[in-house]
């Protein structure tokens, strides 16, 4: 079961592409942790992909591409996975599927998690983060037991650059001009499946079994 998660940043979809596949024991292949991981280590594609995510930009399809498609040809993606954050635009859509096509494979579901946009800037700014172990939390739904720091290492939590209502703001904007046409793209393939993202997070993911069944 290949699937692909949709939604505006701060939607939600990672947090559902996580419960997806421990349910249906698939990996959860999201190109965010793939490239902060490139960016903690320092390498030249981290350095280079930091310049885009730092302005709130989309990370070029060149820089993505690859390393998706090497992902998923590994050996755990034999019986399917979850995308998160990738296609992000129509030419990653296309290659995609080209390449899946070659393998006489396709993506089975296109789940748009849908929130509106005033719910997502209050939602990210809520977010903080511990740069040191990677653990995420939210002032009002996954509150540290001590503010300001993180349970598990104690460390200082941030609010990342990335989750400014500034920063925000712009990403929506990107979102709406080169995401939002995936909807169109996958509607017309006859798998786009839309959830109602305000819902409690529980049900969600149970309008999203109710989907994959």
């Amino acid at each position: 079961m290949k699937i692909i998660m949709l939604g505006a940043p701060g939607a939600g979809k990672g947090t559902q592409a996580k419960m997806i596949a421990e349910k249906y024991e698939i990996p959860h292949i999201s190109t965010g942790d793939i490239f902060r991981a490139n960016i903690k280590n320092g390498t030249d594609l981290g350095r280079e992909a930091k310049k885009y995510m730092d302005q709130g930009l989309l990370v070029p399809d060149e820089l993505t591409v690859k390393i998706l498609l090497d992902r998923v040809a590994q050996a755990d993606c034999e019986n399917g996975y979850v995308l998160d954050g990738f296609p992000r635009t129509i030419p990653q859509a296309e290659v995609l599927d080209e390449a899946l096509t070659k393998l006489g494979e396709k993506i089975d579901y296109a789940i748009n998690v849908d929130v509106p946009d005033d719910h997502i800037v209050t939602r990210m700014s809520g977010r903080r983060a511990c740069l040191k172990c990677g653990a995420t939390y939210h002032m009002e739904h996954i509150p540290p037991k001590k503010e300001g720091i993180c349970d598990n290492c104690g460390s200082e939590l941030v609010l990342r650059d990335d989750d400014k209502p500034e920063t925000v703001q712009n990403r929506l904007k990107v979102y709406h001009e080169q995401t939002q046409p995936l909807i169109d793209f996958y509607t017309e393939k006859g798998v786009l499946k839309t959830v109602d993202g305000t819902l409690e997070m529980q049900d969600v993911f149970a309008a999203i079994t109710a989907i994959l069944g």
